[in-house]
């Protein structure tokens, strides 16, 4: 996920800058869905021992803060644009929509349902950017073409699919023999939400999705004038925690809920800093740069396909004829909107070009015209005489 202007050092980011960008693009997207996929578990898991949800959140932040700062003060101490006010100001709003209420939402809703649950209704991300991004014209939705209707079915089969891994189970499909080991407590107890507004919680989760969504769109728009992706990310995450420490300044006073009491605190406070924001922020924006919000969006139902292999490897569930349908419909949904993207583009190109070639011809229509009427073809019979 490097520029080629930055792809200076020997080893790694050398193998890494030989890969094509596309393929680039698909690896990092694969590898943010492994992630939040682990979160969903962890951040369940440390409400269930208690945390409190501000300090959590809180706490995640420094640590991605922290994480994101040396790399983008020195990696792009060169090319990091002035800062205005203007600019604070849609850095402050960023962070409102894609730290403090995206977050927020979703542990409310979390503390209130289950993992389970919280991942399949992220599924509607993908549709609502899409539509977010066709309205505010960063998504070219073209109905009358191949590509445009590409898009819009591959959309509405990735959260189809998803919803079906979620909703249908059918009958067995693989059963693994014998589990890799037996279900812990800890593991039992992270879908539990009895005692809990579950209606509540289904509308803390929309409210989550939607500013997912909206932070996906904004930020498209914001790199257009700040192109220097992890200063934007970093101002980000620096005015989401100051928006955090005014709200834990009124709602959590007591120093106690400020100590760890367990390492299954340390660890997901640790887990949610370092792979659910600091990482996955600066690939979530650099995938944004490349591939535009709609691009990565898509992505997000792999997230619940992810989670049913997860829980079939690590616990030894069963493989069930909902999770195949629901497979095939995630795979043939983002083949197609990734198609529909590769046609978008090729057309672009082939519009360029020959939109040049005309520019390019026209500007020789003037001088041949001059020629004609300055110089006949046929010369005066008056110089022979």
């Amino acid at each position: 996920m490097a520029d080629a202007d930055s792809c200076t050092s020997p080893a790694m980011r050398m193998m890494w800058c030989s890969v094509p960008e596309k393929l680039q693009l698909h690896l990092a997207l694969l590898a943010l869905q492994f992630g939040y996929a682990g979160f969903h578990v962890v951040s369940r898991a440390a409400l269930n021992v208690g945390i409190s949800k501000i300090v959590f959140l809180v706490y995640r932040n420094i640590i991605a803060l922290a994480l994101l700062l040396p790399f983008a003060y020195f990696l792009e101490k060169k090319k990091r644009p002035a800062i205005t006010l203007s600019l604070l100001v849609q850095f402050f709003l960023l962070a409102l929509v894609g730290i403090t209420a995206n977050q927020g939402f979703y542990l409310l809703g979390l503390d209130n349902t289950s993992p389970t649950f919280a991942s399949a209704i992220q599924n509607s991300v993908p549709a609502i950017t899409f539509l977010m991004a066709a309205i505010l014209r960063i998504e070219k939705v073209r109905i009358g073409r191949k590509d445009g209707i590409a898009k819009v079915v591959g959309t509405v089969g990735c959260v189809a699919g998803a919803t079906v891994i979620t909703l249908y189970k059918g009958p067995t499909i693989y059963n693994p023999v014998p589990p890799l080991h037996e279900t812990t407590p800890l593991f039992l107890s992270l879908g539990d939400a009895s005692g809990k507004n579950w209606t509540l919680g289904c509308v803390f989760l929309i409210g989550h999705c939607l500013t997912w969504s909206g932070w996906l769109v904004l930020q498209k728009r914001v790199l257009q004038k700040y192109p220097a992706r992890l200063s934007m990310t970093a101002y980000t995450c620096f005015f989401g925690l100051l928006q955090f420490f005014i709200i834990a300044a009124f709602l959590e006073r007591n120093t106690e809920a400020w100590l760890f009491h367990s390492g299954a605190e340390l660890f997901s406070v640790f887990y949610a800093g370092v792979v659910a924001s600091g990482i996955a922020f600066a690939i979530q924006i650099w995938c944004i740069d490349r591939g535009g919000p709609v691009f990565v969006a898509v992505y997000q139902p792999v997230q619940t396909l992810v989670v049913a292999l997860m829980a079939s490897i690590a616990l030894g569930e069963e493989f069930h004829l909902g999770g195949i349908i629901g497979a095939i419909l995630i795979i043939t949904g983002l083949y197609l909107v990734l198609w529909g993207k590769s046609v978008e583009a090729k057309f672009a190109k082939e519009t360029a070009s020959v939109t040049s070639s005309a520019e390019h011809l026209s500007s020789k229509i003037p001088n041949v015209t001059k020629m004609s009427l300055t110089q006949p073809l046929i010369q005066s019979s008056t110089e022979n005489l």
